[in-house]
């Protein structure tokens, strides 16, 4: 079964077929680094993602292209408010998401940023005067003219044939309805930061940014453009626009858009008291894999609503399948194998991968691995999983964390980062007592807890077991559970 995503241009669920054999080049549109980035927006960096590391896992080679949004409206108003640099303002917000991205295991894709094409940029905007489709204003601005581009609202399916007045919109974010001449250089204002350029002083507006990275990176026409549902319009209405205007050729092929989330059923909101950034969720004592996977729980296309008890239940979804594989690592299984449990290792790979085939259906892959570790749990428990067993179920967790990357347990030095940042930050009454709690069940390193496992097992092989349950309640104290099976003894964090 090959890929099938939903294209939002054709409306339909289409085979995704990229434009050379076996290479994607996809562009994402990335943070406007004005502030520490929101769950939300999270979300859709999520779905990106795992997109990503299905498309490399099928067998392609991945060009992956996300652009930092380092000078816009917001921030040029909020650098001028602080007293510093857009320069200096972006950097602090630019270095969290990147910290932020790697915390909830987004792998890091080529980074562009809007101020190293500056002039790049002023070449596009002349190009277009050249060929009629854009015009210069008293004030040293210049505007696209959206009625020499006749397709206009073909990707947002609103029809503005009747709404083309000429009339202009200055602002980067306006109404969904407005169809007016957008803005692709914006002549500088007293204080405001500008570039000199060919065509005169200034600097760019948010649309033309991506159309001049997107094409500068991936070409003239390229696979998949992705970002969240916000920005179908107008954002990327005015991408393609201009772009196509620009070339004459279509701009990217397939367009993929994730939806908003609720949070406890409502839309975010900073008026509401629902508004968290990922720091803030940790400094809750939530952990970032917990994080990642009920991000990626409901497929991109529906709604997810993010709630705290849906962040437990994620939390103890990991925690399983973290356990799981332990078992298979620690255990001791009788020699031979099964056809039974071999069959069902395969068969699990085979569904994941056709949940994700179906427009990246990460929910029915996630039902997959969790139906492969119940079955699995049950027949070891009946001394069912044979030693020849357990690397095909072992290679079934792999290829379900290659996608959702959440088994490996390094949640507790990345909350330990969060912590420190909020101490530096002035922020210590935000840290909560579940934050703390998490971070000293980590005090004693890996290697500490396995010889402390060791002291007890030789213990319990002396028969001594009041050294040995003493032992087993140290480690209690510290946060440490320690497990006694059938297959023998295994730990886990709290």
């Amino acid at each position: 079964m090959a890929l099938r995503l939903f294209n939002t241009m054709s409306s339909q669920v289409e085979e995704f077929r990229p434009l050379r054999d076996h290479e994607v080049r996809m562009y994402a549109c990335g943070p406007t680094v004005y502030d520490y980035g929101h769950v939300g927006n999270f979300r859709t960096f999520v779905a990106v993602d795992i997109l990503r590391r299905f498309l490399r896992q099928s067998g392609y080679k991945v060009r992956h292209v996300m652009n930092i949004t380092d000078v816009d409206d917001k921030i040029i108003r909020n650098s001028s408010r602080e007293g510093v640099s857009v320069q200096q303002y972006t950097a602090k917000y630019e270095k969290a998401f990147l910290e932020d991205a790697a915390m909830i295991g987004i792998e890091e894709p080529t980074l562009v940023r809007a101020t190293e094409h500056i002039p790049e940029m002023a070449d596009f905007v002349a190009k277009l005067v050249e060929k009629g489709f854009a015009y210069r204003t008293d004030d040293g601005s210049y505007y696209f003219r959206i009625a020499k581009f006749p397709q206009y609202g073909k990707l947002s399916k609103r029809d503005f044939s009747g709404m083309l007045d000429g009339a202009r919109v200055d602002i980067d974010e306006y109404d969904k309805d407005s169809a007016r001449d957008f803005a692709l250089w914006k002549a500088p204002k007293p204080g405001e930061a500008s570039w000199d350029t060919a065509i005169g002083p200034g600097r760019p507006g948010w649309h033309l940014e991506c159309s001049v990275m997107s094409m500068r990176e991936l070409g003239e026409t390229f696979d998949l453009h992705a970002g969240g549902e916000d920005l179908v319009f107008p954002h990327h209405e005015n991408e393609i626009a201009q772009s196509e205007s620009f070339t004459g050729k279509p701009f990217a092929h397939f367009w993929f858009h994730a939806r908003f989330l609720l949070v406890e059923g409502e839309k975010m909101s900073k008026s509401l008291g629902n508004f968290f950034t990922l720091r803030d969720l940790i400094l809750k004592g939530h952990k970032p894999s917990s994080i990642r996977y009920l991000l990626a729980s409901v497929p991109y296309r529906h709604q997810l609503n993010f709630t705290f008890d849906g962040l437990k239940q994620a939390a103890v979804s990991v925690e399983r399948l973290r356990n799981f594989r332990l078992r298979l690592v620690a255990g001791s299984f009788p020699s031979g194998a099964s056809d039974e449990t071999r069959s069902l290792a395969a068969d699990t790979i085979a569904r994941i991968k056709a949940a994700l085939d179906d427009d990246l259906n990460t929910a029915q892959a996630q039902a997959a691995i969790f139906e492969m570790v119940r079955q699995a749990n049950a027949a070891a428990d009946a001394r069912g999983i044979k030693q020849d067993d357990v690397a095909p179920l072992l290679e079934a967790l792999t290829k379900f964390d290659e996608i959702f990357a959440v088994l490996d347990d390094d949640d507790a030095p990345k909350m330990k980062r969060v912590l420190q940042w909020a101490i530096a930050e002035g922020r210590e009454k935000e840290i909560s007592p579940e934050l703390r709690d998490a971070l000293q069940s980590d005090q004693r390193s890996d290697s500490d807890i396995e010889k402390k496992v060791e002291e007890m097992k030789a213990a319990r092989t002396a028969r001594d077991f009041k050294t040995s349950d003493a032992i087993r309640g140290e480690l209690a104290d510290a946060g440490i559970l320690v497990e006694i099976t059938k297959d023998g003894i295994r730990w886990r964090r709290k």
